[in-house]
């Protein structure tokens, strides 16, 4: 029997991580659930993630994604803003 959800662990970094307000934390998306549909949950709980959605990397399971990369039960999703260093 499918389960009713996908459970997905989220992990953010750097600004992402300050507006998120955590740093790992397990969400339960719906069955079809695409990489993208974890900024749409990041950007419901907090707006502000709107701006910074054009330059946000996502990567699942330590791969970089695109946007329409589906999910899967147990899947690891870092969503990484832009860094800058020197």
């Amino acid at each position: 029997m499918d389960s009713p959800h996908v459970t997905v662990t989220v992990r953010l970094f750097s600004v992402a991580k300050d507006l998120g307000g955590f740093e790992d934390e397990v969400f339960r998306l719906l069955p079809g659930s695409k990489a993208d549909d974890v900024m749409e949950e990041l950007s419901r709980r907090n707006p502000q993630f709107n701006k910074w959605r054009d330059s946000i990397r996502l990567a699942v399971n330590h791969e970089y994604v695109a946007n329409d990369h589906a999910l899967h039960d147990g899947d690891e999703v870092a969503v990484i803003p832009p860094v800058s260093g020197g």
